[in-house]
Formats: C-alpha cells, sequence, structure tokens
C-alpha cells in the first residue's frame, strides 16, 4: 500500500498509519492463501469440463429485446454455444492473457439502466469510491468498492502488465445482487474470485496448447478461444501495475480493439545531432582523425564531428556517430593511421538485470564498422584508459580495465588476442601509453605514482609475454597525489603534469643502493627537470607537430605553450563558465580543440581565443519543452542551467543560471515567455528573448513535476509532488497570472499531466499509478464519472497511463518503467522514454498489449524525457545521468529529410517484438 496519502494530524494521522500497517500483512497473509488456493484451482481447471460451472439460480431471466447487443442476431442471443452457468443476460469478462482452456467470467450487476450497444451507460456515483471519487487506477482517495471491473473484480492482485477486456454489466436483477449471498459470505467469494484469477496467471507459461494455441489478444476467435463465441463489445479494458488494478475505457468509437493498428510504425528515426561532450569525468576522450574530424565520446555514442564542411551546425560543421557500444564509453585510442579507433565501455546490466561485459571495440572511423572486439570477458567494471602502440604501425594495443588491481594488458589488434597480463597497483591509473620509439616501454601514471614497464614475449602467442614494473623515483621532489597526463618527447624524455601543478621531466638513471627500482632492476626512471607551470592541477599535455608543449590548468584553466627547456612561449585563458582544460588536441594549421570539465568543446587557437563548437549539461537532466512554432527547445536539470538550442543550427541559443534545480518546463503558446518548475516549489516565467524573469511563484514546498499552458494560452496548470495541481489565469502575452483553483484528490505526486483540446479539462496521471479527469471550467472539480472522459480529445498526450498507450507498457513493469511519452503532433506516432536508456517509437493509439516498437539506443542512462519538434521532423530525448540530449530526424510516412548515407547498426527483431536500430 502506498503511504502517500493525503495530509493528516494528530490522531487521524496515527489511525491512518495503524491501519495502513494492518493492510500490509492482511495482503501478505492473502497473498498466501491465494497462492495455494491457486494451485488447487489450477489442478480442478485441468480435470473438471466446461459443464462443471455452477447453473444460475432460475429467478435470473432473459433481458428484453432493447437491452441485447443489436449487432448480433435473435439465434446467436439465445444460442446454447454459451458456457454453462451463464445466463445471456450477463456478460462474460474475458481474460486477456490468461488461460484459454476456461473464460473466466465476471457476473456483475449494472449500477443503472443499459445505454447504447456498445456498452452500457457511464457508472453511477454510487459505483465508485467512498466520497464519489474513483481513479482509473490502482490509487483512490479513499478505500472501498471500485468502478466496473475494478478493485473487486477478479485479479485484483494479479502480475504487472496484465491486461483484462472487461466486458458490459448487463445483468439488472438488483435484488439477487444484493441477496445472492449473506455479509458472511461475500469475503469468501471475493478470495474465491481473486484465486481463481491467480490461478489463471499460473497458467500464462503453460504450452501453445493449453493456451488454446492463440494468445487472447492476437484475433477475436480460434479453435481453442471462447472469445469467438461471444462478439461482445468491451467498455474498459484493465492492466495491473504492481498488483494494482488500472482500469481504462475504451471510446465509443472502437468497436474492437482487433480495428485498432498493429505492427511498428512506418516513421524511424535517424541520429541527427548529440549535444554535449563528457568531460566532466573523463579523460584520453578527445582526438582528431586524419580525415580532420574530432573524435570524442558522450553516453554510449562515439561522435566524429566535422569543424568544416558539411551542412548545418556553427562553422558548417556535422556529425556521425558510431553507436556499436551497449554501455557508456570510457576513453578513446587513435591508431597511428588516424583512421581506425579503439573505444573502451563499462561494465552494466540490461533491461532485465544481466550484467554487461566491458569490452574494446576497434572501428573504422570511415565506414563506422566493427573490426574487432577485443577482451569480453576478460575485463572487471571497465575500461580505464587504452593506447596503440606506435612504432609497430600500431600492432599492439594496451589495456587498463577498472578492477581493484587495474589489471594492465597487452592484446594483438589483428587477432583480439591477449598477449601478456599483469596486476598494475591498487591505486587509480589514469593514463597509459606506449613509447613511440620502443613497443616494449609502457608508462602508466595515477594516483601517486608513475610506473616503466617492460613487456617481454613472443609476439602472437597468446599469454606467453610478460611484464616487469619499474617505478618512478621522485627522490628530493615532493610525490604530487596525482598524476593525471604524461607526453613522451621526441629525445626519448617523458614530461609529467601533477596534481601540485608541476611539468616533471623523466630520464632515465642508474640506481643506486638506496634507492633500487622495484623488481631488483639496474635501471630506473628518476626526475631530472621540474617547472611550476599551473595554480592547481594540471590535466592534459599535448605534444604538437612543431615539437613544442601544450599543457592544460585545472583551477587557472589556461593554455601554455612551451619550448625547448621547459620555457613558457604563449599562453591564454579558457573563460570561467566553460570550466577547466580536460583535454587538448591539434587540428589543422595552428587550430587547438580544447574539451573542458564543463562539457564544452572549444575551437580556436592561443592567439585569436576560442569560441564553443559542442556545448552541454554537466548533470542529470529532467526537463524538457519544445518551441511552439520555431525549430528550438529548452532543456533544464540538475546543474541549474535553463538552455534554449537552436535545433537548426545544432548550437546552444542562450542560457542562465536557475540558482536551483530545474525539473520541468513548457513553452506558451505565443513562444513568447516560457514557464519552468523548480525543486524547491518555485516556478519561473522567463522572457524568451531577453530572458527577463516576469514571474516568480511558489506554491507548497514541494519539487514540481510538470508545468504545462492550455491550448489557448488562458490556463497554466502546475503539478506538484504534494498531491495537488494549481490552476492559474494568465494574461495573453503570458506575462502575467493568477491562481483560479487547485486540482485535489490525488493520494500521490503528479507525474504527468494533459489539456483538453477544449482547454476545459485535464488528465493526471500520478505516482500511485492513478488517472484522474478534473473540469478546469467547472472550478477544478474531479470528473466522478469517468466514462464520459473516454471519447474526450487531448491537445498533448503525455500521460503514460490512459487507454490510447497501455500498450506501450513492457511485461513484468514495475510502474517506473516509463519514464517520459509524447505523441507527434499529427497524432500518428507515440515516443516513449523508458527506464533502461532507450528511446521506443510506437503507432498511435497503441492500445494492444505487447505492442511493437521501434528501439533505439545510444543513451547511458535512464531517459528522462521525450518531446516531437513542432512540425514533427525531429525527437528530441534527454539521458538522466549522462547529461546527452539526442537530436533524431524523423524519417518515412510522417518524417522529413532524406535517410543519413551512413546506416546505423542493422536493425534487428528484438525478443521484446521491437525493432532494435
Amino acid at each position: 500500500m502506498d503511504g502517500a496519502g493525503g495530509p493528516g494530524e494528530g490522531p487521524a494521522q496515527q489511525a491512518l498509519q495503524s491501519l495502513s500497517r494492518r493492510l500490509q500483512v492482511q495482503e501478505k497473509e492473502m497473498e498466501l492463501v491465494k497462492a495455494a488456493l491457486a494451485e488447487a484451482l489450477r489442478l480442478l481447471r485441468l480435470q473438471a469440463p466446461p459443464s462443471s460451472l455452477q447453473d444460475p439460480p432460475s429467478s435470473l431471466q432473459d433481458p428484453p429485446s432493447s437491452l441485447q447487443d443489436p449487432g448480433l442476431t435473435a439465434p446467436t442471443r439465445a444460442s446454447p454455444a454459451a458456457p454453462a452457468g451463464l445466463p445471456p443476460s450477463c456478460s462474460p469478462s474475458l481474460v486477456s492473457r490468461g488461460t484459454q482452456t476456461e473464460t473466466e467470467l465476471e457476473m456483475e450487476a449494472s449500477p443503472g439502466t443499459p445505454g447504447l450497444s456498445n456498452g452500457p451507460p457511464a457508472p453511477q456515483g454510487g459505483s465508485e469510491e467512498p466520497g464519489g471519487t474513483q481513479s482509473e487506477g490502482g490509487g483512490s482517495s479513499s478505500s472501498g468498492a471500485g468502478s466496473p471491473g475494478g478493485a473487486g473484480s477478479p485479479g485484483g492482485a494479479g502480475s504487472p502488465g496484465i491486461l483484462r477486456l472487461v466486458q458490459p454489466p448487463q445483468c439488472t436483477d438488483t435484488a439477487r445482487r444484493n441477496s445472492s449471498s449473506s455479509p458472511s459470505e461475500r469475503p469468501r467469494q471475493k478470495l474465491s474470485r481473486k484465486a481463481a484469477s491467480s490461478a489463471n496467471l499460473l497458467l500464462r507459461s503453460g504450452s501453445t496448447e493449453s493456451r488454446g494455441g492463440k494468445d487472447p489478444l492476437s484475433g477475436p476467435g480460434g479453435s481453442g478461444s471462447r472469445r469467438s463465441n461471444y462478439n461482445l463489445e468491451g467498455i474498459s479494458v484493465k492492466m495491473f501495475l504492481r498488483g494494482r488494478p488500472i482500469t481504462m475505457y475504451i471510446p465509443s468509437g472502437i468497436r474492437s480493439l482487433e480495428e485498432l493498428p498493429s505492427g511498428p510504425p512506418p516513421e524511424t528515426l535517424s541520429l541527427d545531432w548529440v549535444y554535449g561532450y563528457r568531460g566532466r569525468d573523463s579523460r584520453s576522450n578527445l582526438f582528431v582523425l586524419r580525415s580532420g574530424e574530432v573524435v570524442y565520446f558522450i553516453a554510449c555514442v562515439v561522435v566524429l564531428y566535422r569543424p568544416g564542411g558539411g551542412p548545418g551546425g556553427p562553422g558548417g560543421g556535422g556529425q556521425r556517430h558510431y553507436r556499436g557500444h551497449t554501455d557508456c564509453v570510457r576513453c578513446l585510442a587513435v591508431h597511428p593511421d588516424g583512421v581506425r579507433v579503439a573505444s573502451g565501455q563499462t561494465a552494466g546490466v540490461d533491461k532485465d538485470g544481466k550484467p554487461l561485459q566491458p569490452v574494446v571495440h576497434v572501428w573504422d572511423s570511415e565506414t563506422l564498422l566493427k573490426l574487432q572486439e577485443i577482451g569480453l570477458g576478460a575485463f572487471e567494471r571497465g575500461v580505464g584508459a587504452l593506447a596503440f602502440s606506435v612504432v609497430d604501425q600500431g600492432a599492439f594495443l594496451c589495456v587498463v580495465d577498472d578492477s581493484n588491481e587495474h589489471m594492465l594488458s597487452v592484446w594483438d589488434c589483428s587477432r583480439g588476442t591477449k598477449l601478456a597480463e599483469i596486476k598494475s597497483t591498487n591505486d587509480s591509473v589514469l593514463a597509459v601509453g606506449f613509447s613511440p620509439r620502443d613497443s616494449s616501454c609502457i608508462v602508466t601514471s595515477g594516483k601517486s605514482h608513475v610506473h616503466f614497464w617492460n613487456w617481454s614475449g613472443a609476439v602472437g602467442v597468446p599469454g606467453n609475454g610478460t611484464l616487469t614494473r619499474k617505478q618512478g623515483v621522485f627522490g628530493k621532489y615532493k610525490k604530487p597525489k596525482f598524476i593525471p597526463c604524461f607526453v613522451f618527447l621526441p629525445e626519448g624524455d617523458i614530461l609529467t603534469g601533477d596534481s601540485e601543478g608541476n611539468i616533471l621531466t623523466w630520464g632515465r638513471s642508474l640506481s643506486d643502493a638506496k634507492t633500487p627500482g622495484r623488481g631488483g632492476a639496474k635501471e630506473t626512471y628518476g626526475i631530472v627537470a621540474q617547472a611550476h607551470a599551473h595554480e592547481g592541477s594540471i590535466f592534459a599535455l599535448c605534444l604538437r607537430r612543431d615539437g613544442t608543449v601544450l599543457s592544460g590548468g585545472g583551477r587557472d584553466r589556461r593554455l601554455v605553450q612551451w619550448g625547448p627547456g621547459l620555457v613558457a612561449l604563449q599562453e591564454a585563458e579558457i573563460p570561467e563558465h566553460f570550466g577547466a582544460v580536460r583535454a587538448i588536441a591539434e587540428g589543422l594549421g595552428s587550430e587547438l580543440l580544447v574539451g573542458t570539465t564543463k562539457n564544452a568543446l572549444l575551437r580556436g587557437d592561443l592567439a585569436q581565443g576560442f569560441s564553443p563548437v559542442i556545448q552541454g549539461h554537466t548533470d542529470e537532466l529532467w526537463g524538457l519543452c519544445t518551441h511552439p512554432f520555431q525549430n528550438r527547445f529548452l532543456t533544464c536539470g540538475h546543474d541549474r542551467q535553463l538552455c534554449l538550442w537552436d535545433g537548426a543550427a545544432h548550437a546552444l541559443a542562450w542560457s542562465i543560471d536557475l540558482k536551483e534545480t530545474g525539473l520541468c518546463a513548457d513553452f506558451h503558446p505565443s513562444g513568447a515567455v516560457v514557464a519552468v518548475g523548480l525543486n524547491t516549489g518555485r516556478w519561473l516565467v522567463l522572457d524568451t528573448e531577453t530572458r527577463e524573469i516576469v514571474s516568480d511563484v511558489t506554491d507548497g514546498n514541494e519539487q514540481l513535476s510538470v508545468v504545462r499552458y492550455s491550448p489557448d494560452g488562458l490556463h497554466l496548470a502546475i503539478g506538484s509532488h504534494d498531491n495537488m495541481i494549481y490552476i492559474y489565469s494568465v494574461s495573453s502575452d503570458g506575462a502575467k497570472s493568477s491562481r483560479v483553483g487547485r486540482c485535489v484528490g490525488h493520494s500521490s505526486f503528479i507525474t504527468h499531466l494533459d489539456w483538453s483540446k477544449d482547454g476545459k479539462f485535464i488528465m493526471s496521471n500520478s505516482g500511485d499509478y492513478e488517472i484522474l479527469y478534473w473540469n478546469v471550467a467547472a472550478g477544478c472539480k474531479l470528473e466522478r464519472n469517468r466514462y464520459d472522459s473516454r471519447d474526450r480529445e487531448w491537445a498533448t498526450y503525455t500521460c503514460v497511463l490512459g487507454f490510447h498507450v497501455y500498450g506501450v507498457w513492457p511485461d513484468g513493469s514495475d510502474g517506473t518503467d516509463i519514464n517520459s511519452l509524447c505523441r507527434s503532433h499529427n497524432e500518428r506516432v507515440v515516443a516513449v522514454a523508458d527506464d533502461f536508456c532507450k528511446v521506443h517509437l510506437f503507432q498511435y493509439p497503441c492500445a494492444r498489449a505487447k505492442a511493437p516498437s521501434l528501439v533505439y539506443g545510444g543513451h547511458g542512462s535512464h531517459v528522462t524525457s521525450v518531446r516531437f519538434t513542432h512540425n514533427d521532423s525531429h525527437l528530441i530525448s534527454l539521458g538522466g545521468k549522462d547529461a546527452s540530449i539526442f537530436q533524431w530526424r524523423v524519417l518515412g510516412a510522417g518524417g522529413s529529410g532524406p535517410a543519413p548515407a551512413t546506416p546505423s547498426r542493422t536493425p534487428s527483431l528484438s525478443p521484446a517484438s521491437s525493432l532494435d536500430v
């Protein structure tokens, strides 16, 4: 039971908590009883013939012909093919994914007079929950009876994701309903019905033969299906999330679920642009290829950025993407030929909880094809550092993993075989490299160490090589806490940058008795020169083609060029809002590429300065909205930055510091202002041109999860974690607002909401899977008769629970697997962001169980939000903790633009009937 109830004080709150604890205990006891009864009933059902169902009392008579389904002929109405025990006046409730050997029946009486042929009239207030409130979800504002097909129906405690088609109750004999059993017998009957439902669920995994050879929702009939015997139209479907029933009413225009579209959508997605760069917490992440493309990574994608040439982007740039990785990329290395690239990924888990092993991919940057997969199953936790050998044309690859011992291994690149391996150190290893003059010499550096390794052994013989270590001796110099980077000089010496801001020059020297090298070596490496270069740590060193060296500082954000003897020649300072220098790469001519700790990629030189070409957020992202008539979108997150992006130019238009975490946002229909919800209960309205705050309001002290303007722009709805929706009237320009009411009735925090097309109603979801409807025009009143909302049209569809989108939920979902959903403006497709780093594309409406989808990877964290641009030409998706923003081009029937010249991975059919692309 959710603890998210309404606010209470004193004894009342204590009583509610006591009742909650008692109910939890009783639910656990009920589960044990159900399990025992379910097994017994399963065995009985397999042995008993269909005629074993008890005959109904003779007092039940056939209903008048006017109450029967006009779509059925007279012989069909009186057909003896109905299951024994079911009077023609009652409709069966078909278990949509239970056993097919028997049809589970619900014999509930209608609370009112029958309605049209597609189902009975809307449920009356007496059938709703106490207080007249009944949600479509499992939560309620109090307790007690549910709506038709609600908590009292069989399967109320079914497994997650179970869907039921509930037929219209047409029995009108209320006397029998009230007198069929005594009060003492009703709990026993309810328990029996739940146990029967559990028995049906246990048979889900049975053979095809035991299920009639057909999935219940795959067709209207069949030799083993009883559904073909009764062509009765249902009024609702029911699904279960964490055992809670969620009832959704079928629109009147849908005569059968089989009429709804099936299969994946004709539209597809192609990754157009990736905003962001992972400089905050990674190294070895920026290189320039022979083609002039800049290669870097973010999330699971390695980006190849063209600073010049190609359509779109600042300076006429463009992007290509290597998307072969299944989890976040942690490091890169470029082959001496400038074409091949090695990229290492971290360990992770798939959607079923199975571990994904870290691995290194060697791939061709021209064709984006994987050439070799190295080390699958050989590394632990992740790949921390990589380096190709130089003198032998890159025949070998050195890898350091992220295990406790930081295993150092050497691999044959062409064969993918391991030649040597050794435990390096228990301290962090931050960099690795081959000597450019001798492939038998390998250097590693990291926490308080510089190690010089000698590799020897038979080339091409797996596992026959040996690695011996010589430790760098600091001698009279202070040992720094970290040595993040090093570079080889042409004459053979090595320069290291450390956390003290010093550049140390290392050379070979004979050891004496007092300072022997590790392993009893006669020769060791020592410091021959020191220069204080920066205030704070040195994060990057780069050897230029002219023999000079560049160093990048952390705290002082300076780039310094050094000549022979470590004489400073020239320097430049990176602006503070870009962060410190993380990586340096030399481009064409005097051009430099600089990656920063605030996930920006800068381009320029020491004389003219630097300007950004790639920018991104630095922390978890949640807020996303698209402009109503421009190809622009706005994002916000835990880094407290509010950013407006130009999707056509692939650039940041502007950003401001919110001072607080931004969690949600929405543009006014005029596009002149945007509302932003914060984690403190505050929400702001900003002018999109001047960036000035024109309104600052606080509603409660809990975080806001959704803000949404009505289609006409006259109202603004604010969904809060205090379980309320605050409604404001808004001026025509969106600058002024005043509160007109509150929507009170949810028993948990608000997660999603949408306005109707006429701007008078709201549909909302909450954390305990409720679906409620509100009449804003009538004073923010809760729509107690949910059946009346079945045909209402919605201006947007972002609620994750509802009849039109229930097919997007996967089997076994716990209710948190889907973070965001968005229907396209042309109402043809639905995009879904899930907890497993994937973006899905479904047909709309998606109201069939196990609906197939196209699945797109690339994010390295839970995808928190998806939104279509104003003309459905693009889809924007946000990665959570990977801080990435993906801009997808929509191709096909509803998309625009040609397919990319270089395709992504070949689509393949996944076990979930989805295409993984």
